[in-house]
């Protein structure tokens, strides 16, 4: 029996998309098109490891045309998983609005996406909306008498954010976490931001516990999330930790410096929203790490790169020059080329994780695509589990 091809997974653009409380609720997944996207759906959904990976999250797939949507591709879409994000200039196509309709019955979500085409009309029971809203928006209150959830895409801006909820969007997908203005500023006497260094720089250096400590006990904000985190379901304890001696003794030194890590973004009022650039910290971290380590790296390299990724958006946390940043922290030469230039493999894997790659863009890096799908599926499952114990 001849052995079979393996199969190659395309590049495939995740975009999280989150709600009004600032909770991811589903991930966008756009793969390019082309006569052979049935095919390449079938590749990337056939994966056993895709909808565990992003679970409990739904995947919301963004298509130009219902066409792609074959019935070997179907048979790989577990409707109360999956939704459908339709151009809606592909009700222009022949049969396309029977076709949606027939998605809607079968129990599919189906999102609209943009103005239908000039003299047609849409099935009545599509009444979820998607739109590009990184230009304009509609009117205030005018999708209030349609059913939601709406998405609104290319939301760029914390104004932006804002527009978009008054318009009556709930879901909402774009770069606004990474806007400064969508997240609580350090204090304004300095003196938070100032911490928040010193304990980066005493975690950089691998500093002794009771410095740590004694930076936490100045921090009641942070110490509140540590003991969450550690008495949260992620760890299952017995007992209540109650300190952070305890916490260390639970997690371990490594994990807790990880844990620290992120927890620097989760800088938010105890009873507030969470803060949005927590999940996208970790998601790079993992994914960096999952790459450092395929690529052969040992134990202390795969935790700087880990670290590289999580501090890759403290920039938009503290509002400061990356430069600046480094210098605080002492980082190492290749940790600091990554995450001011972009260079070396480490800034080069960096990059990746800012961008939706083209297979180009792999092969420049000399990341394989297996590779790449196999960190990035890791890097979100992590990060949903961190967005929802943090």
């Amino acid at each position: 029996m001849a052995a079979q091809e393996p199969v190659i997974i395309p590049p495939v653009a995740f975009d999280p998309v989150a709600n009004a409380q600032n909770e991811w609720v589903a991930l966008s997944l756009r793969l390019q098109s082309g006569e052979d996207l049935p095919a390449r759906l079938q590749a990337v959904f056939g994966t056993p490891d895709l909808l565990a990976a992003i679970a409990p999250l739904d995947g919301l797939l963004m298509l130009d045309s219902p066409a792609a949507l074959t019935p070997p591709v179907l048979a790989l879409l577990p409707a109360n998983r999956i939704g459908f994000v339709v151009s809606a200039a592909a009700l222009a196509e022949e049969g396309a609005p029977r076709r949606l309709a027939e998605l809607h019955e079968f129990g599919y979500r189906v999102w609209l996406d943009g103005q239908a085409p000039e003299g047609i009309k849409a099935p009545t029971a599509l009444r979820s909306v998607a739109r590009d809203c990184s230009q304009d928006v509609p009117p205030p209150g005018r999708l209030a008498a349609l059913f939601g959830p709406h998405l609104a895409r290319g939301v760029n801006s914390a104004l932006r954010f804002s527009e978009c909820e008054n318009a009556g969007f709930d879901w909402f997908s774009g770069d606004y976490p990474l806007d400064p203005a969508s997240f609580p500023s350090a204090s304004d006497d300095g003196s938070s931001r100032r911490r928040l260094l010193t304990l980066l720089g005493l975690l950089a250096r691998d500093a002794d516990s009771r410095e740590l400590e004694l930076q936490l006990k100045q921090d009641p904000t942070l110490s509140y999330h540590l003991l969450k985190l550690v008495n949260s379901a992620a760890f299952a304890v017995s007992t209540q930790i109650t300190s952070f001696n305890q916490a260390i003794n639970l997690l371990g030194r490594r994990q807790l410096q990880r844990w620290l890590q992120l927890l620097l973004y989760a800088r938010q009022q105890p009873d507030g929203p969470p803060n949005l650039l927590l999940p996208l910290a970790a998601r790079r971290g993992a994914q960096l790490e999952a790459l450092c380590k395929d690529a052969g790296g040992d134990r202390d390299e795969q935790d700087l790169a880990f670290m590289t990724g999580v501090f890759s958006l403290l920039d938009r946390l503290l509002r400061m020059p990356m430069r600046e940043i480094a210098a605080d922290l002492c980082l190492p030469e290749h940790v600091g080329g990554a995450l001011l230039e972009r260079a070396g493999r480490l800034g080069a894997w960096l990059r990746l994780t800012e961008i939706a790659p083209t297979e180009s863009d792999l092969e420049e890096a000399e990341v394989d695509p297996g590779t790449w799908w196999s960190s990035q599926l890791h890097a979100y499952h992590w990060a949903i589990q961190v967005g929802r114990n943090v």
